[in-house]
C-alpha cells in the first residue's frame, strides 16, 4: 500500500531523515517508534505531504532551505513530491501530535470543518460511528473544542481525522501528555477503527510500552535512521527494547 525508498530530509545542513525505508501493507497497523527528536514527525509530514507546505512556505519567504531525497509510493503511484491536499483525496489522512483543534468552534463544529470535502450524509454516518467509537465525546458535542481536556482533544483530533475517511490514517504521537487511563481509552479506539472498519493505521509514538502489543509491525528510528524492525511481539520481547523504552 505504501513504501518509502531511502528516504533523506534535510533541513538546511541538518539531516533530519536518514536513508530510511519501510513498507506498510493495507489493513496493518504500523508502529514507528522513537524517542523525542529522532525524525518520527518529520517522517509523518513527509508521509502527508506537509513537508512540501513547508518547503514552499520557506523559499518563499527566504528562509531555511528543505531538501528532500528518495521516493514515497502510494498504491503504485509516486506521491514524493504531491501537495498535502492532492494526498487528501487519495485518502491519506494526518492527526497530528498535540492535538490541533479549532479551540473557538464547538466539537460538532470542528468536524463539520473537517468534513469538508464529504457529503453530509457522510458526515453524519461518520460522526454517528465517532461518538461510539469514543463516547466522552457525546455530552461535549456543543462545547468548545478550546475548554477539553488534552485527552478529549486528542479524540476530537483522531474523529476529526476520521470524518475525513480516510484509508491510511497517519497518527503523530496520540499518546503524547495522556494520562494511562486516557492512553487506553485512545489504544483501544485505534485497534477498533482499523480492526471494524479496515483502515491501515501509521502510529508514531515515544511511549512504546502501551503501543508494541497494538501493532503488527514496527520500525525504531534513532537519529533519522531505522535502528531496529520486526513485529509487535518480537520488538516487545528484545532486550534493546526493554532497556531502551521499558527501563528494564
Amino acid at each position: 500500500m505504501l513504501e518509502v525508498k531511502n528516504l533523506m530530509v534535510f533541513f538546511e545542513n541538518a539531516l533530519a531523515i536518514n536513508g530510511l525505508s519501510i513498507t506498510v501493507n493495507k489493513g496493518e497497523i504500523v508502529g514507528i517508534i522513537g524517542s523525542n527528536s529522532a525524525g518520527k514527525t518529520t517522517l509523518m509530514n513527509t508521509l502527508s505531504g506537509l513537508i512540501i507546505d513547508m518547503q514552499i512556505k520557506e523559499k518563499r519567504r527566504g528562509g531555511e532551505r528543505i531538501s528532500i531525497y528518495g521516493n514515497v509510493t502510494y498504491q503504485a503511484r509516486d506521491i514524493t513530491l504531491m501537495k498535502p491536499d492532492e494526498r487528501v483525496k487519495m485518502g491519506i489522512v494526518l492527526s497530528r501530535e498535540r492535538h490541533p483543534v479549532f479551540p473557538e468552534s464547538s466539537v460538532l463544529e470542528n468536524m463539520k470543518i473537517a468534513g469538508y470535502l464529504r457529503r453530509k450524509k457522510e458526515i453524519k454516518k461518520t460522526m454517528q460511528y465517532v461518538f461510539e467509537l469514543f463516547p466522552a465525546l457525546t455530552k461535549l458535542k456543543k462545547r468548545k473544542a478550546g475548554f477539553l481536556s488534552g485527552g478529549e482533544q486528542q479524540m476530537l483530533a483522531i474523529g476529526m481525522a476520521l470524518i475525513v475517511q480516510p484509508d491510511l490514517l497517519l497518527l503523530d504521537e496520540p499518546l503524547l501528555g495522556l494520562s494511562p487511563m486516557m492512553q487506553k481509552s485512545v489504544v483501544d479506539a485505534i485497534r477498533d477503527l482499523n480492526k471494524s472498519i479496515g483502515i491501515t493505521v501509521i502510529l508514531s509514538e515515544q511511549f512504546a510500552r502501551p503501543v508494541l502489543p497494538m501493532i503488527d509491525r514496527g520500525y525504531v528510528v534513532e537519529s533519522g535512521m531505522l535502528s531496529l524492525e520486526g513485529t509487535g511481539e518480537e520488538l516487545m520481547n528484545n532486550p534493546e527494547i526493554k532497556a531502551a523504552y521499558f527501563g528494564v
